[in-house]
């Protein structure tokens, strides 16, 4: 008898969210932020939980189900008819590099840091924050990066015209500490790191927020 209502139990529920997702529209995966997240979650545990308490009968998952789905859809409605509340229950698209220059306070604001920045830009085919003249780290956690004018117009040469392969930058001073391995890497040592840092008139490491090296081209730091 318990098999045949868990199994009840569960079909009820499959039913149940798979008509939900469907109420709710496609945004809940594909422009998933945050709070959509917690919702699935809190949605998918209501439904599980009650799968395993002999207590719970069918007519109590369906109200739950249905009385968060409410609560979604509200938030949604909300969000859609007045602005004001996108920013507290969305969240906001936070500029994080602007005009090539890292945003330290936005990146506080998200707890990004700056490894972290990085992953998110490689993941744009970004290896080089010089690159980069504007980055907006959108609400669904990924990054939207306009790159500077000589690195877009490189994206349209002549195919027909053989390219020098690209040196891969290396992150050399991240948030004021060197990365030993990765200076090891390029064949210079800290004496030469210091020296070049000099010539920027920085004395000490941990001024520096992010320092990269590509070969062929002048140390690219960035003071905090």
């Amino acid at each position: 008898m318990d098999y045949l209502r868990i199994l009840v139990e569960i079909l009820f529920g499959f039913l149940a969210l798979f008509l939900l997702t469907k109420f709710l529209g496609k945004t809940q995966i594909t422009q998933i932020t945050a709070f959509d997240f917690i919702s699935a979650l809190v949605l998918g545990e209501l439904v599980g939980n009650a799968l395993y308490d002999n207590e719970i009968g069918i007519l109590k998952v369906g109200f739950s189900v249905i009385v968060w789905g409410v609560l979604i859809y509200t938030t949604e409605i909300l969000t859609e008819k007045f602005k004001g509340t996108r920013a507290l229950l969305e969240g906001k698209p936070s500029l994080i590099i602007h005009k090539g220059k890292i945003n330290r306070d936005a990146l506080k604001q998200c707890n990004l840091d700056i490894n972290q920045m990085q992953h998110l830009l490689r993941a744009k085919d970004v290896f080089s924050i010089q690159d980069v003249e504007y980055a907006v780290l959108e609400t669904d956690g990924t990054v939207s990066v306009m790159k500077k004018p000589a690195q877009q117009n490189a994206t349209k040469a002549d195919l027909n015209i053989p390219l020098k392969p690209v040196p891969l930058p290396m992150t050399l001073i991240s948030d004021g500490e060197i990365l030993k391995d990765n200076l090891k890497e390029t064949g210079y040592d800290e004496s030469w790191l210091t020296q070049q840092l000099k010539f920027q008139e920085i004395n000490e490491v941990n001024q520096v927020l992010y320092a990269e090296y590509k070969e062929g081209e002048p140390l690219f730091v960035l003071p905090f």
